[in-house]
Parts: structure tokens; C-alpha cells; sequence
């Protein structure tokens, strides 16, 4: 077997071996939940609860605002408190459910189905009805993705297995865990697309995962596994499809334009739990980790879940932490309060000792060009921050500004320690809202 990678990319400490060993532990709130109403790409969703009402696991409290959205479900029993603004990890102010949690857990009953009894149009009703969203970190809507224009000019679903971020294990446990759940999953997909074949991409620094779902491949003729380089950003969409199809897409591209569907492996969960068993997403892996973290370990938690909950289970903090960050340290956000809930999209909670970008000043560019060698989408990151700096929006554009997948590559590798990543994102999101807006 090939060892598939693409052009450009680092090698990051990648800080695995913290919670890599420690199997998925269930972990339930002591205190309330919360529940944003923007967890995902797209319209809000919109509560179809009020205060005073009592809850189940699993009843529907908020539904999809639009095509491009997705339903949000109670994660625990309880009453509904209030709906009302609060933070997210990135520190915006949005609308959600407040729940009382009554500590006894009692659940709707779901509605299981066999898979083979259920046409194409149902499969993508179940996966809207289970609010399943990209749960990598995008958060778009799942049933949009798997309801391309032309579903029969898709070729390849992409697995993502590479986990490349660092620190992050979530998606290695569940592989090495509930290998059956992610084929099943697969095969829901495949279901979708006639003409398609299953790839499960594992970078080869995981060797356990890749024998581990090789075992349970042996006798599924429409998936197959990929081994890629272990490299960042290995996972990231464009750089997956290139290295396994050799097919290029950019900014103004979907995957489907190229015959693709990328998924990673909590989604692919999701969606077979949400069409099989008939359970909406409520709940994900976080890995709760970092040196500063006196326990690291890998939990699943109920969306709505406090993240000081997560770090007080995972043993508190054994030293100060200086930098708290969502996610992991390359694509993360960094946080200043712990008072905020899980949602969807939530991997990692990332608590380090040391804050490398704080205690190192940024310097002048001394044109040395790693930036350049190291980007994965071949641009020119010191130049396109300098526009980013001056605010050079046609310079910026006209240098392929919005060809940028945001991975951190270029600040990683400078000298200089310039926040180059940060300086364009920052620009690219402006152009972003200025092409919306018009």
C-alpha cells in the first residue's frame, strides 16, 4: 500500500501521546446545559420550546431555520430555564437554550431502522431530521453535502481519518473503539451514490487504527483504506482530496464539483446512529488535554456540557495554564473563559503551561521563503499578509488571498514568528462578507 500525501506541509510536535491511550470515557453534567442556536454553518435554529417546559433526551428543542440548518436536540431531561443570549468559544454573543438538568436521564424512544429498507430520500430525511452536521470543525449541514446537484458524478467518499491536528485523539480512539460504527456509517453514504467507492484515510503514524479497520474491510468490495504521509495538514479538505484523488479544488469549488464527498470520522458516526439507530446528534468525543492538564483524557459528553466540567473531570489544571484554546493549536480559538458549552463542533479542549506566541516578539521578515516552500496551497504568505496589514484588498484578491484554507502553516514555520495566518484570515473574512453582502 502507497503512502499518498501532497505538496508542501509540517511536522509539529504533535502532542498526542498525552491522551492517545486513554479510552472514551462517558462523562455526564453535574450542572445545567446550554444550547446555541448557531452550532452550525447556515440559518440559526429556531427553539420550539419555551421556559417552564420539561424535556426528554433526545425531544427536539430547536428546529432547522432553513435548508442550510440543522435541528438541535436536549442532550439531558430536564426544564427549560430561558432563551437567551450567550458566549460561544470565540467569544460572539448568540441565542440558546437554557436547561435545567434533573440528573435523571430519562430518554425519547428511538426509532431504528435497517438500512436496506430505506430508499435514498429517507436516508438524507433521517440525517436532516438528526441535525448531523460537519463535526471536524465547519459545522455545514450534512444532509446539504450528501444532496449534491448530480449525485451520480460522485466517485469518491473520503473518510477523514488523518487527525493531523496535534494533540487531538478523538477521531484515533474512535477508530481503534467502534470501528463497526464508522463502516456502517460509510456504507450509509455509499448508499446515497451508485457510482461511488468508500476510501478510509489514515495517516501512517497509526498503524493500530489502520489494522484495526483493515480487519473490518476484508469483505466490503465498495471500501477501501488510503494510508497518507503523517504530515500537517494532512486532513484538511483540499489537501485529502488531493493526495488520494490528484484531483484540485479551490475556494470557489465544492468537493462534489470534483466527484468528492469528505467526511470525518465523528460525522460519519453521526449519520449512521442518526439513519440506523434513529438517535439525533446529542453528544461527542472531546479530548481534554495539554501539559498543564493533570489528567488528560478522551470524553464522551452531552452538547450543552459546561467546558469547566470537562477540565474539572479531566483532574484541573496541575500548573497555571497561559494559553486555553478550542480546539487544537494549529486551527483552534484561543478561549478567556471556561464558562461556555460544548457544541457540535467541539474536539478539544487544549490547556498548555507555556504560551509560545506571547513569549516570542515578533521581529521584521527577513525574506527567507519557508513560508512559501511550506504552504500547502503554494501562495505567498508573507506577501499576502503584508497587504492583509495595509489593508490592500484588490493586491490581496489578485494574489489568490481566498485561495488561504486558514491551516497556520506559514506562522508556524516564520522566524520572524509574524502572525501571517492571522493577518490574512483576517482580510479573507472581510472579502468573504464584502462577496455576501454583494
Amino acid at each position: 500500500m502507497g503512502i499518498l500525501t501532497f505538496k508542501g506541509g509540517i511536522h509539529p510536535y504533535d502532542g498526542k501521546e498525552l491522551s492517545k491511550d486513554k479510552l472514551i470515557e462517558a462523562l455526564n453534567p453535574t450542572g445545567n446545559l446550554v444550547y446555541p442556536l448557531s452550532q452550525h454553518i447556515g440559518a440559526p435554529a429556531k427553539p420550539i420550546v419555551e421556559a417552564g417546559e420539561h424535556v426528554l433526551i433526545g425531544q427536539k428543542i430547536a428546529e432547522a431555520g432553513g435548508f442550510v440548518s440543522a435541528p438541535i436536540y436536549a442532550s439531558v431531561s430536564g426544564t427549560v430555564q430561558s432563551i437567551e443570549s450567550t458566549l460561544t468559544t470565540v467569544g460572539s454573543v448568540v441565542e440558546a437554550i437554557f436547561l435545567e438538568n434533573d440528573g435523571k436521564y430519562e430518554t425519547v424512544e428511538f426509532q431504528p431502522a435497517q438500512l436496506d429498507n430505506l430508499a435514498k430520500e429517507e436516508i438524507i430525511k433521517r440525517i436532516s431530521e438528526g441535525g448531523v452536521v460537519g463535526m471536524g470543525g465547519a459545522g455545514f449541514p450534512s444532509h446539504v453535502k450528501l444532496s449534491p446537484k448530480e449525485p451520480e458524478k460522485i466517485e469518491y467518499i473520503l473518510v477523514n481519518g488523518a487527525e493531523c491536528e496535534p494533540y487531538l485523539t478523538s477521531d484515533y480512539r474512535r477508530m481503534l473503539e467502534e470501528p463497526e460504527k464508522v463502516i456502517g456509517g460509510l456504507k450509509v453514504i455509499l448508499k446515497l451514490f451508485d457510482n461511488a467507492k468508500g476510501y478510509i484515510c489514515i495517516e501512517d503514524n497509526k498503524p493500530d487504527c489502520i489494522a484495526k479497520i483493515s480487519q473490518f474491510i476484508v469483505n466490503e468490495p465498495r471500501i477501501e483504506l488510503k494510508k497518507l504521509k503523517t504530515k500537517y495538514p494532512q486532513g484538511a479538505e483540499r489537501m485529502l482530496i488531493d493526495a488520494v484523488t490528484k484531483r484540485k479544488i479551490n475556494s470557489s469549488m465544492l468537493p462534489a464539483d470534483v466527484g468528492c464527498v469528505v467526511d470525518n470520522i465523528d460525522t460519519v458516526v453521526a449519520i449512521y446512529k442518526s439513519v440506523v439507530l434513529g438517535m439525533p446528534l446529542m453528544h461527542r468525543i472531546v479530548t481534554v488535554t495539554g501539559n498543564a492538564i493533570a489528567n488528560p483524557k478522551n470524553y464522551y459528553v452531552p452538547v450543552g456540557m459546561n467546558y469547566q466540567e470537562l477540565v474539572d473531570a479531566a483532574g484541573g489544571f496541575k500548573a497555571q495554564p497561559k494559553k486555553i484554546i478550542s480546539g487544537g493549536p494549529m486551527m483552534g480559538f484561543s478561549m478567556f473563559d471556561l464558562n461556555v458549552p460544548v457544541t457540535k463542533i467541539t474536539s478539544s479542549v487544549l490547556c498548555l503551561a507555556e504560551d509560545d506566541i506571547a513569549d516570542n516578539p515578533t521581529t521584521t521578515c527577513i525574506n527567507c521563503g519557508r513560508c512559501v516552500t511550506d504552504c500547502p496551497e503554494n501562495l505567498l504568505p508573507s506577501r499576502l499578509a503584508k497587504f492583509a496589514d495595509n489593508h490592500d484588498m484588490d493586491s490581496f484578491i489578485r494574489y489568490h488571498g481566498m485561495e488561504c484554507c486558514e491551516c497556520g502553516c506559514c506562522s508556524f514555520v516564520c522566524p520572524a514568528k509574524r502572525p501571517l495566518s492571522q493577518s490574512i484570515k483576517s482580510l479573507r473574512k472581510t472579502a468573504l462578507a464584502n462577496r455576501k453582502k454583494n
